[in-house]
Formats: structure tokens, C-alpha cells, sequence
């Protein structure tokens, strides 16, 4: 026959056992004496057995009773441990956390938020997931991340969007190199340059912008690489190339190779960054995530739907 017991009376049986008088206990308690002596009964009728011997001296445990206090005991921690995780889990401190990216994390702001968020909740599992831009929202319908930061305003139904920061526009220079004099490179000066980009990441981005500045009759020459960007880097220092990329990737250190910003007529060229993610996402993690974000940009949390 199963015993139903409620967490409440194992409690107050543990605590009455570490005192050793049911007066102190119940002091301990804030309940009156007569209310933990009842409860105290009502478990032994219901457990079949005496679990304390009670004498004007105090009260003892019987070989019974100091049977099921040790039992009560990693009942109770174990309850706990439970209840801790879940609260963790449900602030977003714990779990698994999928994010989308596609530029180099080397430097600038989204290395700054993960390193803050592995800080601020070091229990989450946290997951990079490379990909176009298009890919990673993409992935947000399927399911596969959480949230993506891409260089390209993407819109789609039932994603939030949020504008986060921008990076200048820099490229990888062979040092020797003519253009590695200067002090800074404009798009005019890449006309005639054999540039290198990574088929997937932000390499579909960086030729829109190519195209944008030069315009898609010039005759520039752009060699696409299924290779990540610190093997671009070693093409760029055996000269095959310059990499134009975007500022993340300035913490990639590559012996022979600098980078330098590029220019518009006003001024460096930057490249806004969102972060998408799904509105019926429930993940607590995500959450969390969130919130640091809007605290890092606090004039972009406005977030919006976009679609």
C-alpha cells in the first residue's frame, strides 16, 4: 500500500530530531508546540511506526525513526537541488543556448556580449552556428538556433528584430604591398585588386557591398574560398589577395598581413548588425540573453517585428 507524505511533515520531523524537544523545534519552526505534536502523530499513524520516543527529558528518535530521518534527509536536499535548477533554468542561468553567427568574433561587440554572458550565466550551454545570412534566419523557423546577429536587415514573418551595433569595414593587406601605406584604403583603390572572400559567413554580404561601391559593371576581380577566415589570412600573406571583411575579424593576427579601414568619401565604412530571433521561442536562455542585450544598447531596445 502506498504511503502518501507531504514535504511539510518530513520537515518538521527533521527538524524535531535536531532539536531533541518538541518545544524548541517548534519555536524554530514559528508554530505552536501543539500543531508539530499533532503532525508528528499523523505521520507515525501513517507511516505504521514510532518514530520518536517522547520522555520528560525530550524527545528521541526510536532505531525506526533515525531509520527514516536519514532518509528524509537526502529527500529533502535532493527536492532542493531540484527546485534550485529549475529556478536557475527558468531565469535563463542554466540550459542550452544556439547562436547564429556570421563574422569573425575575434574583436568588437559580439565578442564583448558572449564573453558578458558566459560571465553572467556560466551554467548555459551556449552553441555558434555559422552561416550566410540568409541560412541562420533560416534556421531560426527550423528550430536549429536560438538567435542569429547578421549583417543584413533580413525581414521574415514572425521574427523580432533588433538593431545592435555596427563594424567598420577593414581589409587584410599583404605587407609591402602599395596599399599598406596607407594610413587608410578607399573603395576606388580596390578596383584593381584581386580580392579573396569566404563563400559562406558574411562573404555574400561583403560582395553586395563590393558591388554597391564599385557597381556590378566594374571589372574587379573577387575569388570565392570555401575557407574560414584565418586561411583567407594565409592567402593574403603569400599574395594571392586582399580580404576585405568586416571589423571582428582585426583580432585574427597573421604574421605579414595588416588591416587597414576602408573609406567612404565622408568617412569609414561600417555595416549595421541585428540580432533576430523568434517571437514563440521559449527558451528562458534566449531571455536572458535578451535582457543583456537591451542593457548593452539601452536606445535599440525597441525591438520590432519584422514581416
Amino acid at each position: 500500500m502506498t504511503v502518501s507524505v507531504e514535504l511539510r511533515d518530513i520537515r518538521w520531523a527533521i527538524v524535531a530530531a535536531q532539536h531533541r524537544s518538541l518545544r524548541q523545534a517548534a519555536a524554530a519552526l514559528n508554530i505552536r508546540q501543539s500543531t508539530l505534536s499533532r503532525c508528528l502523530r499523523a505521520l507515525e499513524q501513517r507511516l505504521g511506526a514510532d518514530l520518536f520516543e517522547r520522555t520528560n527529558g525530550g524527545t528521541h528518535l526510536t532505531i525506526a525513526g533515525q531509520e527514516f530521518i536519514q532518509a528524509a534527509r537526502k529527500i529533502v536536499a535532493e527536492t532542493e537541488a531540484i527546485a534550485d535548477r529549475l529556478r536557475i533554468c527558468a531565469r535563463g542561468e542554466s540550459g542550452h543556448l544556439t547562436i547564429g553567427v556570421h563574422t569573425a568574433l575575434t574583436a568588437g561587440n559580439l565578442r564583448a556580449t558572449l564573453i558578458e554572458h558566459r560571465q553572467r550565466a556560466s551554467e548555459v550551454e551556449a552553441r555558434l552556428v555559422d552561416g550566410s545570412s540568409n541560412s541562420l534566419v533560416s534556421d531560426l523557423f527550423d528550430g536549429t538556433i536560438d538567435i542569429a546577429f547578421v549583417a543584413a536587415c533580413n525581414p521574415r514573418r514572425d521574427v523580432r528584430s533588433l538593431p545592435v551595433w555596427s563594424e567598420r569595414v577593414v581589409v587584410a593587406v599583404p605587407e609591402g604591398h602599395a596599399l599598406s601605406n596607407q594610413a587608410a584604403i578607399y573603395w576606388g583603390d580596390l578596383a584593381s585588386e584581386c580580392l579573396l572572400l569566404p563563400e559562406r559567413g558574411p562573404g555574400p554580404e561583403v560582395l553586395r557591398l563590393i558591388e554597391s561601391r564599385l557597381g556590378c559593371g566594374h571589372l574587379f576581380r573577387v575569388v570565392h574560398h570555401d575557407v574560414s577566415l584565418d586561411r583567407l589570412l594565409c592567402l593574403v600573406g603569400a599574395g594571392w589577395g586582399l580580404l576585405p571583411a568586416f571589423e571582428g575579424a582585426t583580432g585574427l593576427i597573421h604574421p605579414g598581413v595588416t588591416f587597414r579601414e576602408v573609406h567612404d568619401h565622408d568617412g569609414p565604412t561600417r555595416i549595421d548588425f541585428w540580432a533576430y530571433w523568434r517571437e514563440s521561442n521559449p527558451n528562458p536562455s534566449l531571455r536572458l540573453f535578451l535582457d543583456i542585450l537591451r542593457e548593452r544598447y539601452p536606445d535599440l531596445s525597441g525591438d520590432t517585428v519584422v514581416g
